[in-house]
């Protein structure tokens, strides 16, 4: 078990989102506040390190045959347990949220890592990469929030700091591109990380490969 290698996977060279091209639905739904790019990080995190162990540490005694099913049971099953907790909790990010905390239980992030994973490897090494996948999904998440609220609405902290929940005006209200506030710009904004990534990884290819 690699920690280091793990935690620059999940973060950089195995992100889930800009690398692996998974949970786009949710990726691009939620990420218009950094409240809601927070809450969602940290709920698909949780899942994700529970299942994980979970998954791995009844691999063996599961037939092959049926493991899909197992996961989807397993993945379930917390995400209820996650889904309550916020409804009592954190209500109003369970409303800003709405079907997408349910939805995890399909994210392709958390089957993913099941199936390529958990299911092959310890519960420990399982654990890590839960939290370290987790961390680099939920990094991508602010990175959008932050760019789309921010050039959108020309606010920071929506849901968290400000008059109404609002978050605080930076931008005076005729500068914001309003188009990044909608389903079109989270495409834009996404495409243009995943193509920063994708750059970035291969010039740090090339530069190895020159040595």
């Amino acid at each position: 078990m690699n920690l280091k290698k793990q935690f620059m996977e999940g973060l950089l060279t195995q992100n889930p989102v800009l690398v692996q091209v998974l949970g786009m639905c949710s990726t691009m739904a939620i990420t218009t506040s950094f409240f809601n790019g927070l809450g969602m990080g940290v709920a698909v995190t949780i899942i994700l390190t529970l299942s994980n162990v979970i998954i791995s540490a009844i691999r063996k005694i599961v037939p092959d045959k049926i493991r899909i099913a197992m996961f989807i049971v397993v993945i379930a099953g917390f995400v209820t347990c996650v889904d309550l907790l916020i409804q009592a909790f954190v209500p109003a990010l369970a409303s800003s949220l709405g079907v997408f905390i349910p939805l995890i239980v399909v994210n392709c992030i958390i089957l993913g890592r099941a199936e390529s994973f958990s299911y092959k490897n310890g519960v420990a090494a399982s654990f890590f990469d839960g939290i370290f996948q987790g961390i680099g999904y939920t990094a991508v998440l602010l990175v959008m929030c932050i760019i789309r609220e921010f050039l959108g609405a020309g606010t920071f902290g929506g849901g968290l700091l400000g008059v109404e929940q609002k978050g605080i005006q930076i931008l005076p209200s005729q500068f914001p591109i309003g188009v990044l506030k909608l389903p079109v710009g989270g495409f834009l904004v996404l495409a243009a990380l995943i193509a920063a990534m994708q750059w970035a990884l291969a010039k740090s290819k090339n530069k190895e490969e020159s040595k």
